[in-house]
């Protein structure tokens, strides 16, 4: 049996062992594939790995040995998965390998917004704190978060567990998510809609997944029902938010400020709108990736592929 990993790089840029998968059979690992390659590097492959290295339906039907294409990752759009069940090839996902580092990483960027951290130890290294005539100094507003209030757009697991970390912190939480679990609701915690969540949050992470319903959803009418000098976070998909309406609600100010760990087309753009924010922080898609994130993503990889190759295929998104 034929192996092909289409994009291993980010998954294992070294620091894990694929020897795992090579017992499976033969193996094949790339760190990256251009579109134009694609189908060459698949060949007659039957077992694909990809992360982000698309496969088209054209693709698909190019390479006809393919049985079962295994995402490296909880999102799955980079797969035609139509055309795959098509020709009876089962794709399976990747859920819950990244929960704890998402909503971790969720925190930080919320809490680098609240105390501008960096920014501070870089005008004490420059030597702002030893000409101060004060004992203490700070050059951007400071922002305590208990008592505020944060809307989580998509409540699944990783939605759960930004809202537990923003709970311990004494925030209370909004949740809006298609499937209510009435046991997740206590005195700071409830499920609203989102004309409420928009309303009433201080602080709006996403969490939810990129769909036609979801796309472009943040945009200037849904801001302008937030409240003035609302927070917003996204460590879910770039498309969520209209770029260019976000960009001119942070430089009117209506959005006090934003992070965001994805953007529309990655690697980011020069003329991506968020390069002439205010007041944003833009990392690049990292939230998923502390080694024991990407370790987990691994073992779970081999799961499916094992299952797969058992009979009993799971996380299957294309049944």
């Amino acid at each position: 049996m034929k192996i092909v990993v289409l994009d291993g790089y980010t998954t294992n840029p070294g620091d894990l062992s694929w020897d795992k998968l090579k017992e499976l059979g033969d193996t094949v690992v790339y760190d990256r594939t251009p579109v134009e390659l694609t189908a060459e590097r698949i060949g007659n492959a039957e077992i694909v790995l990809t992360n982000k290295a698309p496969i088209s339906k054209e693709t698909i039907e190019k390479c006809k040995h393919i049985k079962y294409i295994g995402v490296l990752a909880t999102g799955y759009n980079i797969v035609d998965t139509n055309a795959a069940k098509e020709k009876n090839i089962i794709v399976s996902n990747i859920p819950t390998y990244g929960t704890a580092a998402v909503g971790q990483f969720t925190i930080a960027l919320l809490l680098e917004i609240c105390h501008h951290i960096g920014e501070h130890n870089r005008a004490v290294k420059n030597g702002d704190w030893a000409n101060s005539a004060d004992w203490s100094f700070w050059n951007y507003p400071l922002i305590e978060l208990k008592g505020k209030t944060m809307g989580i757009i998509g409540y699944g697991r990783i939605g759960q567990n930004t809202g537990q970390i923003a709970q311990a912190l004494g925030m209370k939480v909004l949740a809006n998510a298609n499937h209510i679990n009435p046991e997740l609701e206590n005195e700071n915690c409830k499920y609203v809609d989102l004309e409420t969540l928009f309303k009433e949050s201080d602080v709006i992470a996403l969490h939810c997944p990129l769909t036609p319903s979801t796309q472009g959803f943040i945009n200037k009418e849904t801001i302008s029902k937030m409240k003035d000098g609302v927070i917003i976070l996204n460590t879910s998909r770039g498309p969520l938010i209209s770029e260019e309406d976000l960009r001119d609600a942070l430089n009117s100010g209506k959005v006090a400020a934003a992070a965001c760990d994805v953007v529309s087309t990655e690697p980011i753009k020069s003329n991506n709108p968020l390069l002439t924010a205010k007041n944003i922080i833009i990392t690049p898609h990292i939230a998923w990736a502390p080694l024991e994130s990407r370790k987990r993503l691994l073992d779970y990889t081999i799961d499916n592929l094992v299952s797969f190759l058992e009979g009993n295929p799971i996380n299957v998104v294309n049944k």
